[in-house]
């Protein structure tokens, strides 16, 4: 298991049903991670690569797709890979988006029993991903209810497919983040907020508790210091507006908080290990469900 995982804050928003992001990549320099969305995970021209869930890890072939549960540690490396131009398909789920009553509904267990597993890492077979390659490739360009039509059926039929393979021995989902009060009446006002001034004293009120505290209390929570966190949301929210609007690295920057643009440039760049210039190229599109 991973003690130091890395907490991500994706760019999916409670607004949205799903978000898919498609980018050509020469490195994976994200750490290891985990968050409370379900990630459905397809990679091409990969062989080498070694991907990491749970307990497990392996050195991957040229193609795969890998379906991690809500809060499961997981991520890639580049490890022996030697391909400059490496495809990845990024699909981060809210852990609702069928609800309950719907999927225990007889239609639906495939799809229920599937996400049950995914808390060990499922790896789809190479005949199967073959097969869902196009469809996943397409999605982004499908529009309205047969988008979301489409990708339930992506599920379904992944949820029905032979060969799937269990990753992790152990199931390693950490804390849920939400499940606390005060961290989630943090979480809402730092969302709310994340564009103004936000000071350690002000925050630590806000749950009752004194600056030194709450900074041992989030880090427990996060591996993050509030001012860290902090900026993390910052640049969760900027890396959003860099792939969906046509605002300025500038404007984005104040939008964000930010007093200045170096400052700016300088924490995205530890943050993605990339400029924000950069990282807007790698990516061909972000289709966003509302």
């Amino acid at each position: 298991m991973i003690k130091d995982a890395y907490r991500e804050i994706t760019r999916l928003i409670p607004e949205d049903t799903f978000l898919v992001e498609q980018r050509v990549k020469d490195d994976f320099d994200f750490p290891i991670h985990f968050h409370p969305e379900y990630e459905l995970n397809f990679i091409y021209r990969g062989k080498g690569v070694r991907r990491i869930v749970g307990d497990h890890s392996d050195e991957i072939d040229d193609l795969e797709l890998v379906l991690v549960g809500p809060n499961v540690v997981h991520g890639w490396e580049l490890h022996n890979c030697t391909c400059k131009e490496i495809y990845e398909i990024t699909i981060h789920i809210h852990n609702d988006l069928l609800d309950k009553k719907m999927l225990s509904r007889r239609l639906f267990k495939p799809i229920s029993d599937m996400f049950n597993r995914a808390k060990f890492g499922i790896l789809f077979s190479r005949e199967t991903t073959n097969l869902m390659m196009p469809r996943l490739m397409l999605l982004s360009r499908i529009t309205g209810l047969q988008y979301y039509l489409e990708f339930i059926s992506i599920l379904n039929e992944l949820a029905i497919s032979e060969g799937q393979k269990s990753l992790s021995v152990l199931s390693d989902e950490r804390e849920d983040f939400h499940n606390s009060d005060k961290i989630k009446k943090v979480y809402d006002f730092i969302q709310e907020n994340f564009s103004k001034t936000i000071t350690l004293d002000e925050i630590s009120k806000l749950v009752n508790m004194s600056p030194v505290s709450f900074n041992r209390f989030i880090k427990q929570r996060t591996g993050k210091t509030f001012i860290h966190y902090l900026n993390d949301t910052r640049i969760s929210f900027a890396s959003r507006w860099l792939l969906e609007t046509e605002l300025s690295i500038g404007e984005i920057s104040f939008k964000c908080g930010f007093n200045n643009i170096a400052n700016f440039n300088r924490l995205f760049k530890q943050a993605k290990n990339t400029t924000p210039k950069e990282f807007k190229k790698q990516f061909i599109g972000v289709k966003r469900v509302l």
